[in-house]
């Protein structure tokens, strides 16, 4: 076997004509990434219809962004894919890994399930967002999955969990084979509920998860429900994902901590030639390290942006191809 050479090694033995082709190489992606506007890890549409749309695109400055539109393809990413905290937006995979192995098909509600005791003891938690469930109540399937994903309960994804592969553990593997299965290869899940700073993911990765919890029927009016009643909860449970006050944004999920910042993965519907296309979009660590109300905040005024750019730009015919 040859021994190892450093790659600056290599390139100086080369023949000229290779050093030649890597530096042109090198000075065209550099000059079509200037003529974008952006610089240090962008990544533009492939087809150039989409490019157009995605150049004007008002981008998040910090932090990771990805958005796609659905049977057209990629707008782009901006930011370094370097895995970062996604706080509660873990919860997407779990909803994915539970409607997974326990589908449920138009109104079905699934089985009930029991709240324990360390989910209602976890519920009176004042440092993470749960909901305020009792020991012993029971809920459907479904109506459990209304409080993961609308007032983001942590108490109800360690349930799940449980109530799912017996641990938390055995649950956590089980999300982190599926992520492997969707080629989400700088995804790493270390809990069901998202608390845990370990839990890191890019904006790439979340938007292949998204594009696949989206095909479930469940997942997608679920995500959609701004707020609804439970039995035995006072008042009404809210959706954390203010955006769909908005006509045509469909979801999708929210997360927010002072190291994971403010993320939100969102679902919007944008007409192009009088059809009715989803466009998908990923805003991570908008704002780290301040209050999660905060990071929270950037997160949806950013992706409000967004939503709102890529809409105007496909109903005008940007996003056409030639």
């Amino acid at each position: 076997m040859l021994p190892h050479s450093p790659p600056g090694r290599r390139l100086r033995h080369a023949p000229p004509w290779i050093a030649l082709i890597f530096l042109l190489a090198v000075a065209a992606v550099t000059i079509g990434v200037g003529r974008l506007g952006f610089t240090g890890g962008y990544s533009a549409a492939a087809d150039p219809a989409l490019s157009s749309v995605a150049a004007e695109l008002p981008w998040p400055d910090d932090g990771q962004s990805s958005v796609e539109v659905e049977g057209l393809g990629s707008l782009g990413t901006r930011g370094e894919q370097t895995p970062v905290p996604i706080a509660s937006v873990t919860k997407v995979m779990t909803a994915y890994v539970i409607l997974r192995d326990h589908p449920l098909h138009g109104a079905q509600e699934g089985p009930e399930i029991t709240i324990d005791r360390q989910a209602a003891d976890e519920s009176a938690s004042v440092t993470e967002s749960t909901a305020p469930v009792r020991a012993g109540q029971t809920y459907s399937q479904r109506q459990m999955l209304h409080l993961l994903l609308l007032p983001s309960g942590n108490n109800i994804a360690r349930l799940l969990a449980r109530w799912d592969a017996g641990s938390q553990e055995a649950f956590t593997a089980k999300m982190n084979r599926a992520a492997s299965a969707l080629g989400m290869d700088r995804t790493t899940y270390m809990g069901a509920s998202g608390v845990e700073t370990t839990t890191v993911s890019t904006s790439r990765d979340q938007l292949k998860l998204a594009r696949e919890a989206m095909k479930n029927d469940v997942f997608r009016k679920i995500v959609a429900t701004r707020s609804t009643t439970m039995p035995g909860i006072p008042g009404t449970v809210t959706n954390t994902n203010t955006l769909l006050r908005i006509p045509g944004v469909v979801g999708l999920k929210t997360g927010s901590s002072t190291p994971a910042g403010g993320n939100l993965v969102w679902a919007a519907r944008a007409d192009i030639d009088g059809r009715e296309r989803l466009v998908l979009g990923v805003v991570l660590h908008q704002q780290a390290d301040t209050s999660p109300e905060q990071g929270l905040q950037a997160a949806l005024d950013r992706s409000e942006q967004l939503i709102t750019a890529v809409r105007t730009a496909l109903a005008s015919g940007q996003g056409k191809s030639a």
